[in-house]
């Protein structure tokens, strides 16, 4: 029968209690647990000892083969993810339904006013077993607008003269025409804050704003122009026969 080395350990549970521990740890209590032993025992160290310094390697690099690969071995089935739900920054405005589709059902899902991306929506007894299912939100940039928080991001094109000289200027926006003013002499790139016309407030969140980053463009209407177009609305046979 072969005699073991000073430095060879024979089961887990000596391994275990050379590191100080009772049993199987977390990876990060493992390895706390090894570096406190090896330094006590470091032959440098008050205290320390050459063989109870081999002892310890020895013991890590057992546990390291034996029990941690069980400890951190993965279930072999698991279960789904529930699906995402995604939605442009209309339907996070405004509310509404949206289908989703969930363990072989299509499912009519009523989305709150003012829904943000990280919430979840609770379908009661949707699950297995008649459990409670919690869909992630996520509310992706569409229709020229970006969701960022609680608030709504556009960019709109204005003639580079009116950057540089300031003026009057009409956005259209999701919530219908805004007009703004615009200071001369502003580096681009210029962005306006529109109040409250972000996300409506939800929960403990507040309503958020519309920020409009101005685009200089050789294209868009000129001052005169826009009142003409704004003029031509305003004034349109229908309205006048009314």
């Amino acid at each position: 029968m072969r005699a073991r080395s000073h430095s060879e350990v024979v089961s887990l549970n000596e391994a275990h209690a050379l590191l100080g521990l009772t049993g199987p740890a977390e990876s990060e209590a493992l390895t706390a647990a090894f570096r406190a032993a090896v330094k006590a025992a470091h032959p440098s160290a008050a205290g320390g000892d050459a063989e109870r310094f081999r002892k310890v390697i020895a013991a890590w690099r057992l546990i390291q083969e034996r029990d941690r690969p069980l400890a951190l071995a993965a279930p072999t089935v698991r279960p789904p993810s529930p699906p995402v739900v995604t939605i442009g920054p209309m339907d996070a405005l405004n509310g509404g339904h949206v289908a989703v589709r969930l363990a072989g059902r299509t499912l009519d899902v009523r989305l709150p006013k003012g829904v943000r991306s990280g919430e979840h929506l609770r379908l009661r007894g949707a699950g297995d077993g008649g459990t409670d299912v919690y869909l992630p939100v996520l509310v992706r940039a569409a229709d020229g607008l970006t969701v960022m928080g609680d608030d709504l991001h556009m960019s709109w094109p204005v003639t580079p003269r009116l950057i540089e000289d300031g003026g009057r200027l009409e956005i259209e926006t999701h919530a219908g025409p805004r007009s703004a003013w615009i200071v001369a002499g502003l580096e681009p790139p210029v962005r306006l804050r529109l109040l409250g016309l972000g996300l409506p407030a939800r929960g403990g969140r507040p309503a958020g704003h519309l920020f409009v980053t101005l685009i200089p463009s050789a294209d868009a209407p000129s001052a005169a122009e826009d009142l003409l177009i704004r003029f031509t609305r305003v004034w349109t046979p229908d309205r006048l026969a009314a």
